[in-house]
């Protein structure tokens, strides 16, 4: 090192950064060559040694921030390097690429051969630029699949692209994808098409007859106008007048076309190549206009398995060409997309599908049982985990009852949504056998662990009878209700909280509480009282307090109206609360009062049917509706001469008038009546076809202790029709 700097030193011109000797510059020393004056300057140097041409306007100088390397210190002028021409005679690097910077040499060696320069040999001055090059090649790529490997949806990635290659790389990028974009093994079964996805570019042309303002300083002038003396568009950046490429927007690939063939090839070609020239305007359109010489780069975007799209990378004739390096560049670049791109679709896919199956599984609307108003809301954890295994339901039950659920299984997947399903599911079969809460958490715990041993899950599980305004509450593992009552004060009601669903071998517990009417009972998941920045009892606190503030706004006689109290209780929800989904369910207590409910037990014997007409004309003469005596007392008696028929213990015969006249009537058999067709020849089997002509609605439940058959007619003034 310090030989090769003696002979820096000895050279004119060559400096190193280091003081050199004076001597006169017309007399070369032992082995010069006489140096040619430098331009611009009275001193003059080597012939042949290296300069540094300053990058044209829009072409960023080496090493700068921004185009995916360090910035680089300056360099002593023995040691800086010329960019290479083009073969168009334009001389302008640019940095994070191969042709950002390459060295200037005669055939007959380097400065340093002739004793000139920096006096380093010519063959470790070029192996110096070499490794420059190859390392700010390195670092671009590197910081490029680095932008690009950030995205996490299709838009991000192909963005990320776009930024990480304009300008450092190209002037103008063109992306096109296939539409439909194909997911995992899907095979296409029509033919394929690219669709333009995104475009960028270094800069618009507002004005593409201004030539002082779109062509770079050293461009010739007369060189860009055609024979007629018009411009040759070849010679210019390829933007439109709005800052757009006029490129095509759907490409249809044909088979054994030329693009065809150069997707098929998966490596990137030169634009100026044969497969290329063809190609690009079935790619672009016949009327896209393309430069001349190795400014186009056609790159194929292969995922794992085929042909996503295509990438075309483009320069202006104000920058030097690509190099042959610089299609290895653009495969890595393409490849780390279109794997991106893969990944993104894959993942997009998941979650639409796993997104659609929670949401299907969910209620699509609450049932409006009698006696309970209900009202819901479903919060996903984020935009970008729009799924998760929290679950809400609302179940009709025989004698107005209702069932109301809420749940949370653990994790945030299409698992964890297929898990809920299931549960939601059993949970629906136990309660319309009419079990105790405590017994269908029970029968929940046994199927979560027949789906897995890793299956857990919180739930709560409430029966609100109307006629006896109480409510039965058994808790797995779930955060507490909170009870709104109708003068403002709210409680957290105190239930046993039991083992999570799907530990297994443990005993729920069932507690039954007061439901006064106009009190408003709220079910939720953790997701709402619990967070990073708070406790779950923390949480819980603050929502009883915004429960009771809220309550105190509408006045004590007035309970808050039921969808606008949803509302506002999420609106509890600060910054960085959001860590979990959140299911919420809310019931406002009604009931229904003991005036308008009638109730009889029935021998099960022939007679039976006459009294059951007796007790309803009776009951609707206290109600005043003999409207419907007539086809009241006939329905009442088919649906109790068919359960005394079965029935081995006294008949419960129901009334209840609401907003519509409700009759039960329930037996200890477990067989279901169905409906059928009796022939002209049979006696019986008539009943269930006239409750269904007759009748608003009915059903059939079967209980854990028989069966109830209900029915309900309209009031008279409802104008309410079958």
């Amino acid at each position: 090192m310090r030989a090769a700097r003696s002979a820096a030193g000895a050279a004119p011109g060559g400096g190193t950064g280091l003081p050199r000797p004076r001597r006169n510059a017309a007399a070369p020393g032992p082995g010069e060559v006489p140096a040619a004056a430098e331009p611009g300057r009275g001193s003059a140097r080597p012939r042949h040694e290296a300069t540094v041409r300053e990058p044209a306007t829009g072409a960023p100088a080496a090493g700068t921030p921004g185009l995916g390397g360090p910035t680089e210190t300056p360099r002593p002028r023995g040691e800086d390097t010329a960019p290479a021409g083009d073969g168009d005679g334009q001389g302008n690097g640019d940095a994070g690429t191969s042709a950002s910077t390459s060295t200037s040499t005669s055939a007959g060696g380097g400065a340093g051969r002739h004793g000139g320069g920096t006096g380093i040999p010519a063959g470790g001055a070029a192996e110096a630029t070499a490794a420059r090059r190859e390392g700010d090649r390195l670092r671009f790529v590197g910081a490029a699949t680095r932008r690009i490997a950030r995205g996490i949806d299709l838009d991000e990635i192909v963005l990320g692209l776009c930024r990480a290659t304009v300008p450092t790389f190209s002037d103008a990028i063109l992306v096109y994808l296939r539409d439909p974009l194909p997911v995992g093994d899907e095979r296409p079964v029509g033919p394929v098409v690219l669709r333009l996805r995104r475009t960028d570019r270094l800069r618009p042309i507002d004005d593409l007859t201004d030539m002082s303002t779109t062509i770079g300083a050293g461009m010739d002038l007369a060189g860009a106008a055609g024979a007629t003396g018009g411009l040759d568009f070849s010679q210019l950046p390829l933007v439109g007048p709005q800052g757009d490429l006029p490129a095509a927007e759907l490409c249809e690939i044909r088979p054994g076309g030329a693009l065809a063939e150069v997707l098929r090839g998966v490596r990137p070609v030169f634009g100026s190549s044969a497969a290329a020239k063809a190609a690009l305007p079935e790619l672009l359109g016949v009327d896209h206009p393309l430069p001349r010489g190795n400014r186009a780069v056609l790159a194929p975007l292969r995922g794992r398995r085929r042909v996503i799209g295509a990438a075309v990378f483009l320069r202006s004739p104000e920058r030097p060409a690509f190099e042959q390096n610089d299609l290895l560049v653009a495969a890595q670049l393409a490849t780390h997309t279109a794997l991106g791109i893969d990944k993104a679709v894959l993942y997009g896919r998941e979650a639409y599908i796993a997104d659609e199956l929670q949401r299907t599984m969910l209620p699509d609307s609450l049932p409006q049982p009698t006696g309970v108003r209900l009202a819901s809301r479903y919060l996903p954890a984020a935009e970008t985990a729009r799924v998760g295994g929290d679950w809400y339901d609302a179940i009709p039950l025989p004698g107005s009852r209702v069932a109301l659920v809420v749940g949370d299984v653990m994790g945030h997947s299409m698992t964890s949504a297929a898990i809920m399903g299931q549960l939601r599911t059993t949970a629906q079969t136990l309660a319309q056998l009419d079990l105790p809460p405590a017994e269908v958490l029970h029968h929940l715990d046994e199927q979560a662990q027949r789906l897995g041993s890793d299956r857990m899950a919180t739930c709560l599980y409430a029966v609100y009878d109307p006629v006896a305004h109480r409510i039965t509450i058994a808790n797995a593992g779930h955060p507490p209700p909170v009870l709104l009552h109708l003068g403002g004060r709210a409680e957290v009601l105190r239930v046993p909280p039991g083992a999570p669903i799907g530990v297994g071998g443990v005993d729920f517990e069932a507690v039954e509480l007061d439901a006064p009417a106009g009190a408003t009972l709220l079910l939720y998941t953790d997701g709402l009282v619990e967070s990073r920045l708070r406790d779950v009892w923390t949480g819980i606190e603050q929502l009883r307090e915004r429960l009771a503030t809220t309550a105190q706004l509408t006045g004590l006689d007035h309970p808050p109206p039921l969808e606008a109290l949803c509302d506002d209780v999420l609106d509890m929800l600060g910054p960085g609360d959001r860590d979990d989904d959140i299911a919420l369910l809310a019931a406002r207590f009604e009931g229904i009062a003991p005036s308008d409910v009638a109730y009889w037990f029935l021998d099960p014997e022939e007679t039976a049917p006459g009294r059951a007409r007796r007790f309803a004309r009776r009951a609707l003469t206290r109600w005043g509706l003999e409207e419907l005596s007539d086809s009241l007392e006939l329905l009442v008696s088919e649906v109790v001469t068919n359960a005394v028929r079965y029935a081995e213990r006294p008949v419960t015969l129901r009334l209840l008038r609401t907003d519509v006249l409700r009759c039960e009537v329930g037996d200890d058999s477990p067989q279901l009546p169905r409906q059928r067709r009796a022939r002209d020849t049979d006696e019986g089997g008539r009943g269930l076809f006239l409750v269904n002509r007759m009748a608003r609605r009915w059903g059939a439940t079967r209980l854990s202790s028989g069966k109830v058959v209900w029915f309900e007619l309209p009031l008279p003034g409802s104008n309410e029709r079958r």
